[in-house]
C-alpha cells in the first residue's frame, strides 16, 4: 500500500509559503502523493490553484484533490482547470470528485444543494467530453488544454452511495473513501471491486482513503481544535472525529495495517496542524 500526505491547504491562517514548503518536503520523503481537501464556505486554499502551485515545485509526487466538490463548479471550466493542471504537472493529476454534503458551500456559490446528485450526472459526461475535444455545441471551437492523456484526466469518485459506484464505473481510474475509518470501508470496497468486475472493467479499481494526523504532544491541542472547528457542524460528533485521529508513530502504523488489510492501495494522512515538522515526522513513521 502506497502512503500519500495531505497538504494543510484547509487550516485556517497557513501562509502559502508553507503549502509549497510542504510540497517540497513531501516530494524529498518519497510520499506517494500530495493530496488537498476541498470546501468553500471555509478559509481554504482552492484545491486546483494550489496543487498548480505544487506542481512547479515537485517533479515526482502525484497530485490529487481529495476530493473536489464537483457541482458546486462550472463543468467546462472545471475540465479546462484540470487539464491545465494535468498538464502543467506532467500528467500527475489524480482528480477526486464528490458532491459533499454542506448545503453553505453550495449556497456560497449561488447553487442548488438537493439536486446536486442529478446534475453532476450530467456535469461528468460535459466534462469528460470536454477533455476528448469534443466541441459543445456545432461551431463551437474544442476547450482545452487536452490532458496529457488521450483518456482525460485520471478521476476518482468520492461518496458512499449506489450513486458513488455507478460514478465510479462509468466515469473513474478507481474509488476514494475519505474520512471513514477501516470498518466502515471495509463493505464498501468490496461493493465497489464487484461492481467493477461485474461491469466488465479491465484491472482493479484504484482504492484511497483518508486518515487525519499528528504527530507530538506539542501540537495535539492545536490539531484537536483544528477538527472540532472544521467538523463543527456534526455537533458532537466532531468531538469523535477530534478524538479518532492517530497521534503516535504507534497508532499511525496501526492504522496503516487496518487499511492495508481490507485492500486499500493507497493511504493519505491529511494533517491538522500546518507546522512542517509534520511531514518529516509523518515519513519517520511510516518507514
Amino acid at each position: 500500500m502506497e502512503i500519500g500526505i495531505g497538504l494543510p491547504n484547509p487550516i485556517r491562517g497557513v501562509e502559502g509559503r508553507t503549502l509549497i514548503e510542504w510540497a517540497r518536503r513531501a516530494e524529498e520523503a518519497s510520499f506517494s502523493s500530495l493530496a488537498t481537501i476541498d470546501r468553500i464556505a471555509y478559509p481554504s486554499y482552492e484545491s486546483l490553484i494550489t496543487l498548480a502551485a505544487a506542481a512547479g515545485i515537485t517533479e515526482r509526487i502525484e497530485l490529487m484533490t481529495n476530493v473536489l466538490l464537483g457541482p458546486t463548479r462550472n463543468p467546462v471550466l472545471l475540465a479546462k482547470e484540470a487539464a491545465s493542471v494535468d498538464q502543467l504537472s506532467g500528467g500527475r493529476l489524480v482528480l477526486g470528485l464528490g458532491v459533499g454534503g454542506r448545503p453553505d458551500d453550495y449556497e456560497a456559490v449561488g447553487e442548488r444543494f438537493d439536486d446536486r446528485g442529478r446534475r453532476w450526472d450530467e456535469a461528468l459526461e460535459l466534462i469528460v467530453r470536454t477533455w476528448r475535444g469534443e466541441n459543445l455545441d456545432p461551431g463551437e471551437s474544442a476547450v482545452g488544454p487536452a490532458p496529457l492523456r488521450p483518456e482525460g484526466v485520471r478521476v476518482l469518485i468520492g461518496g458512499m452511495s449506489e450513486k458513488s459506484i455507478a460514478r465510479t464505473i462509468a466515469w473513474g481510474i478507481g474509488w476514494t473513501a475519505g474520512g471513514a475509518p477501516p470498518e466502515q470501508v471495509a463493505p464498501f470496497v468490496e461493493r465497489v471491486r464487484s461492481a467493477w468486475k461485474k461491469a466488465g472493467r479491465e484491472g482493479q479499481p484504484h482504492i484511497v482513503a483518508l486518515s487525519y494526523f499528528s504527530l507530538g504532544d506539542d501540537v495535539t491541542e492545536a490539531s484537536r481544535a483544528y477538527l472540532k472547528d472544521y467538523y463543527g457542524f456534526t455537533g458532537e460528533f466532531a468531538e469523535m472525529i477530534a478524538d479518532a485521529a492517530p497521534r503516535t508513530p504507534e497508532a499511525i502504523r496501526e492504522v496503516v495495517g487496518k487499511f492495508e488489510d481490507i485492500g486499500v492501495d493507497e493511504l493519505v494522512f491529511d494533517p491538522t496542524v500546518a507546522e512542517l515538522t509534520q511531514v518529516d515526522r509523518l515519513a519517520e513513521a511510516v518507514t
